[in-house]
C-alpha cells in the first residue's frame, strides 16, 4: 500500500456506513483529500468523448495518477472486503474513467456477473440541485423512483457496492461533464482483458463512425 495517501482521505473510506437492503453497498463522502482537489482537477484526463475509458487508453499523469495507484492498493481492497463481506484481496481490478455523459447513460443496471463489485469515486467541485445526474439505489430494474437513496457526485463522494441479482442502480439522465473514477473488482483476469478490449473497440467504433 502508499506510504502515505496524498490524495485518498482513507479515513473516510474506514467510516463510511454500509447498508445491506435492498442489497450490500457503502457510502460516504470526503473521500479526497482537501489540498488535491486543486491538482485532481488539473490532471483529469482530457477525455472528449461520453463513455467509460479504461485507464490503460488514457494519460493519467501528476495527481490521478496517484489517484488512481492509491484506489488500487491492497489497503482499500481490505477495506470494501471487509464492509462488502467478501474477499476482494487479490482479485484483478478494473479502472474506468468518465468526464462526459450522455442522455443515454446511467440507465438502470445490475452490473454484469463477471463484476464481484465496484467502487466510483466522484470528482465533481459542485453539482446543481436538480436530480439530473445524481446516482440512486433503487429496489427494482424499472423504476427510478423506486429508490433507497440518491448520492450527488460531488467531489470526494464515494459508493461501492456487492454486485447481486437485484444491485440495481443508475442515474437519472443527464447531458455534460460528470466525472468518476469507477474501480471494478473481477472474477478473472480473463475477464478483465475482455472488458478492456470491448470498451477499446467501442470507442474506436464511435471515432470512425463520427469521421464518416
Amino acid at each position: 500500500m502508499p506510504a502515505a495517501y496524498s490524495c485518498l482521505n482513507i479515513d473516510a473510506f474506514r467510516v463510511a456506513r454500509l447498508e445491506r437492503q435492498p442489497y450490500h453497498y457503502l457510502v460516504g463522502d470526503h473521500g479526497i483529500q482537501p489540498g488535491a482537489v486543486d491538482s485532481l482537477k488539473a490532471d483529469f484526463p482530457d477525455i472528449r468523448e461520453a463513455g467509460f475509458f479504461p485507464e490503460e487508453d488514457l494519460t493519467a499523469r501528476g495527481s490521478f495518477a496517484t489517484l488512481l495507484d492509491e484506489m488500487k492498493s491492497e489497503e482499500v481492497s481490505r477495506i470494501a472486503s471487509e464492509k462488502l463481506d467478501i474477499d476482494l484481496v487479490g482479485r484483478p481490478k478494473m479502472i474506468t474513467v468518465r468526464k462526459l455523459s450522455a442522455a443515454k447513460d446511467g440507465r438502470i443496471h445490475t452490473d454484469s456477473e463477471a463484476k464481484i463489485a465496484t467502487m466510483l469515486v466522484y470528482l465533481n467541485e459542485s453539482w446543481q440541485d436538480s436530480p439530473a445526474g445524481r446516482l440512486r439505489v433503487l429496489r427494482n430494474g424499472t423504476d427510478f423512483e423506486d429508490m433507497v437513496e440518491e448520492i450527488s457526485p460531488v467531489i470526494g463522494s464515494f459508493f461501492a457496492f456487492r454486485r447481486a441479482d437485484n444491485s440495481w442502480h443508475g442515474h437519472t439522465s443527464f447531458v455534460g461533464e460528470r466525472r468518476v473514477v469507477q474501480m471494478t473488482w473481477l472474477r478473472s483476469q480473463a475477464d478483465v482483458e475482455r472488458k478492456k478490449k470491448r470498451g477499446s473497440f467501442s470507442h474506436f467504433l464511435k471515432k470512425i463512425l463520427r469521421v464518416g
